[in-house]
């Protein structure tokens, strides 16, 4: 089943940056908007990653091990 359209955004890029994103758009026979939007869900899902391991490395209870107890934890 397709996905339901969702919300339009409208955005302004460098000449350059939107001739790239057309060439990789033709070599790999997508449009601009479903690159536009892989990237963007790449880039939500990066930063939901890096946000909560930013939080744990501020966390001053979290628990601080080497790599070597780490290995010897996992059986490595």
């Amino acid at each position: 089943m397709g996905e339901k359209m969702g919300t339009s955004v409208c955005i302004r890029l460098p000449d350059d940056t939107a001739r790239e994103l057309d060439n990789i758009a033709n070599t790999v026979d997508r449009t601009r908007s479903y690159l536009i939007k892989k990237a963007i869900d790449t880039y939500l899902h990066e930063y939901a990653d890096y946000m909560i391991a930013f939080e744990r490395l501020h966390d001053k209870d979290d628990e601080i091990i080497s790599g070597k107890e780490m290995r010897e934890r996992l059986g490595l």
